[in-house]
């Protein structure tokens, strides 16, 4: 946590932020690639964030989305928010395609297994998820849809 991470929160709550959810992760991309891993917008914040690097289901190429990530035991939870929006992610359902993914924690690229979580192990993560990003609670208000939460666990 770092001075900045409240106001990372307060912003993180603004509702009509989903509309600029493309343009924020297209310069957060582009930060990370001109500081070479250096810097992110999560690291700016104080928060953890993770590069999630999946193939798509249908086109065969991969695809890289800086994510809010959660530390979890040996692996690091995510969650498929969208900010709220209406629709999900499309990350989310290449993730759910996949048997691994690549994922970039502190310039460390490895194997990750993705496993959703569901059910009463959900709500205990999703719990653990609020102490660190309490903005999850909103986007859960804000939209229909139940938002998925996956489990990164190191490939062996």
């Amino acid at each position: 946590m770092t001075l900045f991470t409240p106001l990372a929160i307060r912003i993180g709550a603004l509702r009509w932020l989903p509309k600029y959810l493309r343009q924020i992760t297209a310069f957060d991309k582009f930060l990370q690639r001109v500081s070479r891993g250096q810097l992110s917008l999560l690291w700016l914040a104080g928060l953890p964030g993770l590069m999630l690097i999946v193939v798509g289901r249908k086109s065969g190429i991969p695809r890289s989305t800086p994510l809010l990530c959660v530390p979890y035991g040996d692996g690091h939870l995510i969650a498929g928010s969208n900010f709220g929006g209406e629709g999900q992610p499309v990350w989310v359902v290449n993730v759910r395609a996949a048997a691994r993914v690549t994922i970039v924690v502190d310039r460390r690229r490895r194997e990750a297994v993705p496993r959703e979580v569901s059910g009463a192990e959900r709500d205990l993560v999703w719990a653990h998820m609020l102490k660190t990003w309490p903005n999850y609670a909103r986007y859960a208000e804000r939209t229909d849809r139940v938002i998925p939460v996956f489990l990164l666990e190191p490939a062996a």
